[in-house]
């Protein structure tokens, strides 16, 4: 019982965050979502993600295991992944890319947050910040036929995290005022990208549905059990293990919409997995949290 009513209290609020944005698009309200997430992506989120990792003391052993764990995961998930398109004979442009890139950022980071706190979000920026390199480069290329490493060093997500680590393993800080300041822009991160999250699912057309539920759910099994190999290969301790299990196994992810609308991928059918797996996250991502915690 207090096992559940600890997951309960993680995962609501994530939950009913993404539900307020849902609601508030179903019921008429205009919601900027450009503005938004621009504002969350290149200001509030930098910031929070730079504040967390400088004032946060983790070990450069279990950084270092932390890394090569989510390299050797992520490695894992694309190999298993490539295997799984050719044999259902999908459309690579489509699927490769959605399949094996999970919502790290809007769901991740949050949940994170609320189930391993301050070292946890930490914990997961790593995670978050190998994603988005891999994600920039070999996913793109996959939707596109072209990468962007330029691209991705001009992110402020990237820069973030970058002075973060910095700062971090120089043991610097920033003038407490500045510190202040910077935190106060970072706590509306949390908050934005959630609602922002509802907001998406619910202007989304989907299509193809039992597929998408079908590979959804093959996406989750192979995400968690890769996730999960590879964190106890490397005998992570808990916080990074449950981080890392949790970050691979977020559902498809809104931006992998966004690129396939970009590019001229078969976008509908993304939009599929994005409703489909983030649907099924409600249901999933409760038993994984109970499982790692």
């Amino acid at each position: 019982m207090n096992l559940a009513l600890t997951v309960l209290e993680i995962v609501a609020p994530v939950f009913l965050l993404a539900a307020i944005g849902y609601v508030w698009v179903k019921t008429g309200f205009e919601y900027r979502l450009q503005f938004v997430t621009q504002l969350a992506m290149t200001l509030s989120m930098p910031c929070l993600i730079f504040v967390s990792l400088m004032e946060t003391e983790i070990d450069v052993g279990a950084l270092t295991a932390l890394s090569l764990a989510t390299i050797v995961a992520y490695g894992g998930v694309t190999i298993a992944i490539l295997i799984l398109v050719k044999l259902m004979r999908l459309d690579n442009r489509t699927f490769t890319s959605p399949l094996i890139f999970g919502n790290t950022g809007n769901l991740g980071l949050p949940l994170a947050f609320f189930a391993f706190g301050d070292t946890g979000l930490s914990y997961a920026i790593i995670v978050f910040a190998i994603m988005l390199i891999w994600n920039f480069t070999f996913g793109i290329w996959m939707v596109a036929g072209q990468g962007s490493l330029t691209k991705i060093l001009r992110e402020p997500l990237f820069g973030g995290a970058f002075l973060g680590l910095l700062f971090m393993w120089q043991g610097w800080q920033t003038p407490v005022f500045l510190t202040n300041t910077l935190s106060l822009v970072g706590q509306l991160g949390i908050p934005l990208m959630l609602i922002t999250l509802g907001v998406a699912v619910a202007r989304l057309q989907a299509g193809g549905m039992v597929r998408a539920i079908l590979l959804s759910a093959v996406k989750l099994i192979l995400c968690t059990a890769i996730a999960w190999a590879a964190a106890d290969y490397f005998e992570l301790g808990q916080v990074a293990f449950g981080v890392l299990v949790v970050q691979v196994a977020t559902p498809v992810a809104v931006t992998s919409y966004m690129l396939a609308e970009k590019y001229g991928a078969r976008s509908e059918d993304v939009a599929g997995l994005v409703v489909a797996s983030t649907l099924m996250s409600v249901a999933a991502l409760p038993l994984l949290l109970a499982a790692v915690l």
